[in-house]
């Protein structure tokens, strides 16, 4: 039923209104005998006469309703509805005149006046539904209520001559008036049919409007029987014809001031919500629908300096995000976004709140800091909180982030103190923890790595990149089999720039994904031309960055570069780090894809990483590399000598080559030897070199480490 009644646009006082005088017709003509006894017939007279007034008010009324709405709607329906009820409301006034002198004269009159509006009504109302709609001139209101005017004045004169000199049979006169009510309701009928078409654009008008036929109808049927107007039954016809001009009031109403009301009251309140969107829009971020900077400065510039409690910003950023959005795009990374915000959201105490910044950074904002500690807790619950994979569609990804904690002081202002959140984050992104106070010295230099990052977008166009290569010694055959690429910048002012200091620019600010590409098409391309120039096939290890590893394309691009290069893919050995490797799912997929291509697979900084070692059954590893941090010290601790000594038992059981990094004395080399170690590389063989002083020294090389290896065992073979 609520739902019936919301298609149409109807409340149920209105259902009332429209059943109501229906449901009494059955009463009526039951118990209209009793009625008539109640009352006299001078009481009919009375109640006739009220009702013809309010016949006269309602008709009055639509007639002027009409006439004010049609400057802003101009709407011929308008107007010739208007001009209907105002010759019936003119009608109805002649009538209410000239019956106050009841004599058969003006009864007679009555009769033919009453024929008249009746045969108005319903055939005016059949030709305004059925007229098209157009637009008039304001002229044209003054035109046609005029023209009703004189219309209800040669009525009136024709009725009254024709009281005069045509005077009809009083049975005539009833059957004519019996036709015509006949003719009337069969009209309304019509009328009815016609709108129930229009039911579904309009349903609560065309509501009002077939109800006004009905009551009409009712009307019409009480009028052909009744034999004396002064009656229940003519009472009765009189009321259901108030009913029908009510409703058409109502309907009439409906059209041309409820519904542009309702229209314009929507049109507001659409408005209003627009501006609050917009409002919400510009103050907060459309992704995480967190507050964005401008609410977070404008939070700061009023409420930094409102009391004194102490206050603080924790900066915090996901680790790599640059290198992470330039390879699973834009829209992945929106998603992981999403989920970030959802967990710092799910994690913040009172006192509290969260924004975040354009460039994909989280600001806390605290109101009230009771101790340092408290924000270091928050910093490890948010840890702890991001340790489970983010699952963004095929991708799951880790979130890792880094903290920046800056507490305001009272020469700081609102930028300010958020600029030094974000360079304590910065800062942080080195240190093992992850997090970090601000500290006055970590605002020096911060120009200086902003125009670094600016000069990086130039170096690789300008070709200031170059790649140094550091061979990888047999320990069984004493020969160099491989060699690392490894990129070095030579900058046009400020010389040689190291790579621990350009690298992680790079991978912030998404240069390595291009600047990846160039160090692997240049080391295959340098394979190939080491071959060209006679030197013994050589196999050449490049690193990939986490960026790389989520490039959707990097199957085939590594597919395209051996292609354009020439280059046996198992002359090609890529390098992954350890912290790469918790994505287990993710990486298994992608690098049996790339083992099918046949190139090799490395694990560098092996032991380094915080990660399981489960992968190493799953992953379809070929190589493990030990960090040189291990093998630095295996002659002086114990601890170092004891990990150093289990990765090559593991790896032998594994079935896995094992590459040792950053081996500079000889006791290190001995020990490997010893260990059952495949391959050493570092400053005791050789720093990295040149592609032509490799090609140039190849044999030189060869002999030098031939030397170390023969002095090793000759030395070996007479120790007592």
């Amino acid at each position: 039923m609520e739902k019936w009644l919301n298609q149409l646009e109807l409340e149920k006082k209105e259902v009332w209104y429209l059943v109501l005088p229906l449901l009494l017709v059955i009463p009526l003509l039951g118990i209209s005998d009793w009625i008539f006894d109640i009352f006299k017939e001078e009481s009919y007279i009375c109640l006739n006469l009220i009702i013809q007034i309010l016949i006269i008010v309602c008709t009055m009324a639509i007639a002027i309703q009409s006439w004010l709405v049609f400057p802003h709607l101009l709407s011929n329906q308008i107007l010739y509805i208007g001009n209907l009820f105002f010759i019936i409301a003119l009608l109805e006034i002649v009538s209410l005149v000239i019956t106050q002198n009841p004599i058969a004269e003006t009864q007679y009159m009555d009769m033919l006046l009453h024929i008249i509006m009746r045969l108005c009504l319903s055939i005016g109302f059949l030709f305004i539904i059925l007229k098209p709609k157009k637009h008039l001139k304001m002229n044209d209101r003054f035109y046609t209520y005029g023209s009703s005017l004189l219309f209800v004045l040669l009525s009136f004169v024709l009725v009254y001559f024709s009281s005069k000199y045509f005077l009809l049979e009083e049975q005539l006169l009833n059957k004519v008036n019996t036709i015509v009510h006949l003719l009337s309701a069969v009209l309304q009928g019509t009328t009815i049919v016609i709108l129930s078409k229009y039911i579904k654009q309009l349903p609560k008008r065309e509501i009002w409007l077939n109800s006004a036929a009905i009551y009409l109808i009712i009307s019409d049927i009480f009028f052909v029987f009744i034999k004396d107007r002064e009656s229940i039954w003519g009472f009765s016809a009189l009321i259901y014809q108030f009913f029908a001009f009510y409703f058409f009031l109502k309907a009439l109403y409906y059209t041309s001031v409820e519904k542009p009301y309702r229209q314009l009251l929507k049109i507001k309140q659409d408005l209003e919500y627009s501006q609050q969107e917009l409002r919400f829009q510009a103050f907060h971020d459309d992704i995480t629908g967190l507050p964005n900077e401008h609410l977070l400065l404008k939070t700061l510039k009023e409420d930094l300096h409102a009391n004194n409690h102490q206050k603080a910003i924790i900066a915090i950023e996901i680790d790599r995000l640059v290198a992470i959005r330039s390879s699973i795009g834009i829209s992945y990374s929106n998603e992981m976004m999403k989920l970030v915000a959802e967990r710092i959201q799910a994690i913040l105490p009172p006192y509290y709140y969260a924004t975040k910044l354009r460039e994909g950074q989280f600001i806390i904002y605290i109101d009230q800091v009771t101790t340092s500690e408290e924000l270091l807790q928050f910093c490890c619950n948010l840890k702890n909180a991001m340790k489970k994979p983010l699952q963004v569609q095929l991708f799951s990804l880790n979130g890792n982030l880094n903290f920046g904690i800056a507490l305001h002081d009272e020469d700081c202002s609102g930028e300010e103190l958020l600029m030094h959140a974000q360079l304590a984050m910065r800062e942080a992104s080195q240190m093992p923890q992850r997090f970090l106070f601000y500290k006055p010295y970590m605002s020096n230099g911060i120009a200086d790595r902003i125009l670094i990052e600016q000069e990086l977008h130039r170096a690789l166009a300008n070709e200031e990149f170059y790649l140094d290569f550091q061979p990888q010694v047999n320990l069984k055959t004493s020969k160099i089999e491989s060699v690392e690429a490894l990129v070095r910048w030579r900058h046009p002012t400020r010389g040689f720039v190291s790579p621990g200091l350009f690298i992680p620019i790079a991978e912030e600010s998404g240069l390595i994904i291009p600047l990846g590409k160039w160090i692997l098409e240049t080391a295959c391309s340098q394979a190939k031309t080491w071959e060209k120039q006679g030197l013994p096939p050589m196999k050449v290890a490049v690193n990939l960055s986490l960026g790389q590893l989520f490039q959707q394309d990097l199957v085939q691009m590594v597919q395209e570069i051996l292609q354009r290069t020439n280059l046996e893919p198992k002359y090609l050995q890529l390098e992954i780090t350890e912290s790469m490797t918790m994505n287990i799912d993710q990486m298994t997929q992608l690098l049996h894809e790339l083992k099918a291509i046949g190139i090799q697979i490395a694990v560098d900084d092996f032991g380094t990483g915080y990660s399981s070692l489960s992968y190493l059954k799953d992953f379809p590893i070929d190589c493990l590399k030990i960090d040189r941090a291990f093998v630095r010290n295996i002659q002086h601790n114990p601890n170092d000598e004891a990990l150093v000594a289990m990765i090559l038992s593991m790896a032998k059981h594994l079935r896995l080559k094992v590459v040792a990094e950053g081996i500079e004395e000889v006791e290190q080399l001995a020990f490997l030897i010893e260990g059952d170690c495949d391959y050493i590389q570092g400053y005791l063989f050789s720093k990295p070199i040149s592609a032509e002083q490799i090609a140039n020294n190849y044999k030189k090389l060869h002999i030098q480490a031939s030397d170390i290896l023969t002095g090793l065992k000759y030395e070996e073979d007479y120790i007592i």
